[in-house]
């Protein structure tokens, strides 16, 4: 028997290492648009809340709101064509799903990446492997993450309850939705945030890798 019956992860820094692209179509865009560009540290803490949050933190101080938004559309148009030029999973999260289903876990993946580009890329990366998938849609009424509105929704899609569901991230995003959810969370090291990050955000549980998580998942971590 799983330790969990229910596992709702993030995608972004916990299943895809996606930053390099993140990282170059918003460069890409703010290039078009005239202005600075950033590194790849900057985008990495710019990254978490979602594609507004990501524009409104890369754009320079100061830009109004007409700006504003036109790099977002830009970016948006941008990522969907270039999303998956160099995203991929992180090495042993395939099968980690495998095992997982194997064992009859319900897997969700809740982002709050723009829905368009969460569906591509988990159909795409992971065929067949989640039972609900949702990206960031609040114009349905869906509050993105921290608020525990994404989770609730992939628990209804999935017929699942609260009992047995576990949450696993990798950014203080993730910590704050799991204590607003009220599970447990699992924070995995291997993502976009350091571990001392985590920490002051109330992370309480590490994995340092795919094939720890399955052991803490199915209840065989020695």
């Amino acid at each position: 028997m799983p330790a969990y019956q229910t596992a709702v992860f993030d995608l972004d820094g916990t299943l895809l290492d996606s930053l390099c692209d993140l990282h170059l179509s918003i460069n890409a865009v703010l290039a078009a648009h005239d202005m600075p560009t950033h590194s790849l540290d900057d985008v990495r803490r710019f990254v978490g809340n979602g594609i507004r949050k990501l524009v409104e933190r890369a754009v320079p101080a100061g830009t109004n709101d007409a700006q504003r938004d036109a790099v977002y559309e830009d970016f948006c148009t941008y990522y969907a064509a270039h999303c998956e030029d160099h995203t991929g999973p992180y090495a042993g999260i395939p099968d980690l799903l495998a095992h997982l289903r194997a064992a009859g876990v319900r897997l969700a993946v809740v982002s709050n990446k723009g829905d368009f580009a969460v569906q591509e890329l988990v159909s795409r990366q992971f065929p067949d492997t989640f039972d609900a998938i949702l990206g960031e849609n609040e114009a349905a009424g869906i509050r993105k993450k921290p608020a525990p509105d994404m989770v609730e929704a992939a628990l209804e899609r999935m017929g699942a309850g609260r009992d047995g569901l576990v949450y696993i991230g990798d950014s203080e995003v993730d910590v704050q939705t799991a204590a607003n959810v009220g599970c447990p969370c699992v924070s995995c090291t291997w993502g976009f945030r350091g571990v001392d990050e985590l920490i002051a955000a109330g992370a309480t549980t590490f994995v340092d890798t795919p094939a720890e998580l399955e052991r803490v998942l199915l209840g065989t971590a020695r």
